[in-house]
């Protein structure tokens, strides 16, 4: 619910905040005091669209806050939340136009876009003015409070259509676009088989490319290599092939130094582990002209293991312009290639698969369509009969409401097939028409009431407040009593804030503001105040005469013990 609502440099009202009850709020004050200017204020909070004309003269800026109290699951709190706001113990509201006609939204301490304002609002106030009937003037709302009011025989069978009307249009629009892409597919399909055929015959091995390079250095420099390898051989091991002059071995040459210090060895410590250091070079070469031996074994000239090579160099290099820069990279496609080749490859069968699901759903979803507009029409025919009862209590007695049902025009949509209209007859043999043109702004006004008090009554309000802007124009004596008794059972459900010159309906309220101007004689502000007591006998008894005379607070005594006693007997009842 909305706790509090504060309003600062807004046309006439200069800094107002407004303390509201959890039931019926009741705004009064005399004409041109700035009661709609609350109403307007609540406008701006919820996202309605700024007009910089509506800041006080003189002011920089018009601000509007408010602070919601709303469950951390509610809708609301999960759009807020997803703006980036903090919902905490409560929600916190804020609009702010500046004179130059800039506006600026705040959700929960984090600034947003005003349309994230609208969005938040709509679930938090509904706002009913004469000229902001909304709900009644858009047909979707019309089925939407139908579905609302129908309960859960509504509900299960609207969410049994919607799930096979989902799953429909899905497998519809997959079978389209399986037929449309099949030609593409086929060229896809092309493509993909021959670059797997590609990868079959080659048969690429990982790390193949690298381990070839390799191979084809070594095959290309074989002669070269095993010249090397034979003379470094020579020198380590003493053979004079490929010398270009005799000359001794390493190995004869260690041989001949450890000779020469054999004699001494065993006089100087020194002395002896030089000698053991030249035996040690001694094996170690040792082991390396056994090893160039070993190589000179493995190095062949092979003319055509090296065309070999290289001619498979050369394919793989194909490959890998193709589908990679590497082999494990020309692979990675082929298994991705592969499963999406069989997808291609399976697409027939999907459409085979597809074209009775989707004639399966759809006799399905035209039985959920049946069911559920069987069940709408009659939710109808009970809305249509309880909303006829209230507007009796709401000086519209002649009038009768309908609850029409009919087939769409376009087929079946999201919502099943039925177009859904409340229309009403304002009078005996008058034809039934849509509300919104039927009724006039007070009626609508009342229609709007009725409905709610209906659907509040069911446990369907979506809406934890609302606001009604008077709602009572044409209505006084008896009549006035009835819509004050509307509004509180209303408020029994819901929050509600009524803007109103009725004493008839003032009289209701669990908390009773009143606007009040005043002037310095060059500035005339307004101010809004609870009342209590006294103060609020004094506001009914001017109200009603224009006075606070001793008759007429009698009469304001009376009529709040009128009231009183009503509420009393529709709570007991």
């Amino acid at each position: 619910m909305l706790q509090e609502l504060r309003i600062q440099r807004l046309g006439v009202i200069d800094d107002a905040v407004l303390d509201l009850h959890p039931g019926l709020n009741v705004l009064t004050g005399e004409t041109g005091a700035g009661k709609t200017m609350v109403v307007t204020g609540l406008g701006l909070l919820l996202g309605a669209r700024a007009d910089a004309g509506l800041v006080r003269s003189g002011a920089a800026s018009a601000v509007v806050e408010g602070l919601v109290e709303v469950a951390a699951d509610h809708p609301a709190s999960l759009r807020a939340a997803e703006a980036g706001a903090e919902v905490g113990e409560g929600l916190v509201l804020i609009r702010s136009v500046s004179a130059e006609g800039r506006s600026r939204a705040h959700v929960g301490g984090r600034t947003a876009p005003v349309g994230v304002l609208a969005e938040v609002g709509e679930h938090l106030v509904a706002v009913h003015g004469q000229a902001d009937q909304w709900r009644l003037r858009h047909g979707d709302q019309h089925r939407a409070m139908l579905d609302q009011f129908g309960g859960t025989p509504v509900a299960k069978a609207l969410a049994r259509y919607v799930q096979l009307h989902d799953e429909h249009e899905a497998a519809r629009a997959e079978l389209a676009m399986l037929r449309e892409q099949a030609r593409d597919r086929a060229r896809e399909v092309e493509v993909l088989q021959h670059g797997l055929e590609q990868l079959e015959q080659l048969d690429p091995q990982p790390g193949e490319d690298a381990e070839l390079r390799i191979e084809d250095e070594r095959l290309s420099h074989a002669e070269g290599l095993r010249i090397a390898a034979a003379l470094a051989h020579d020198h380590l091991g003493g053979a004079q092939e490929y010398a270009a002059e005799p000359a001794p071995s390493a190995i004869e040459t260690i041989a001949a130094a450890r000779q020469a210090l054999a004699g001494e060895v065993e006089h100087d410590p020194a002395l002896r582990e030089l000698d053991r250091r030249l035996a040690d070079v001694g094996y170690l070469v040792a082991d390396l002209t056994a090893d160039l031996s070993s190589y000179l074994t493995d190095v062949d000239v092979d003319p055509a293991r090296m065309a070999w090579v290289q001619q498979r160099r050369a394919d793989l290099t194909v490959l890998t312009r193709k589908y990679g820069e590497t082999v494990e990279d020309a692979l990675e496609w082929g298994r991705t290639a592969a499963a999406r080749l069989d997808l291609l490859l399976n697409s027939d069968s999907r459409i085979e698969e597809l074209e009775p699901r989707v004639a399966e759903l759809d006799r399905e979803r035209s039985t959920a369509a049946t069911t559920l507009t069987a069940a709408r029409t009659k939710a109808a025919a009970r809305l249509a009969k309880a909303v006829t009862t209230e507007l009796s209590h709401l000086a519209m007695g002649q009038a009768t409401v309908e609850v029409a049902v009919t087939p769409r025009t376009s087929g079946l949509g999201r919502h099943g097939a039925d177009e859904v209209e409340i229309l009403l007859a304002a009078n005996p043999g008058s034809p039934a028409r849509t509300v919104a043109k039927a009724a006039s702004g007070g009626e609508l006004s009342r229609v709007m009431l009725a409905l709610e008090v209906v659907t509040g009554a069911a446990g369907a309000a979506d809406v934890p407040t609302f606001v009604f802007d008077e709602v009572d124009a044409g209505v006084g004596g008896a009549a006035a009593l009835d819509v004050g008794a509307r509004l509180a059972a209303l408020a029994e459900h819901a929050q509600v804030v009524v803007v109103t010159h009725l004493p008839q309906v003032a009289a209701y309220a669990d908390r009773h503001l009143v606007v009040r101007k005043a002037s310095d004689g060059h500035i005339t502000s307004s101010g809004i105040h609870a009342l209590e007591g006294d103060e609020r006998l004094r506001e009914l008894a001017r109200m009603m005469s224009g006075g606070e005379s001793e008759a007429a607070l009698d009469h304001a005594r009376e009529l709040v013990a009128t009231t009183s006693a009503r509420r009393s007997a529709a709570a007991a009842s």
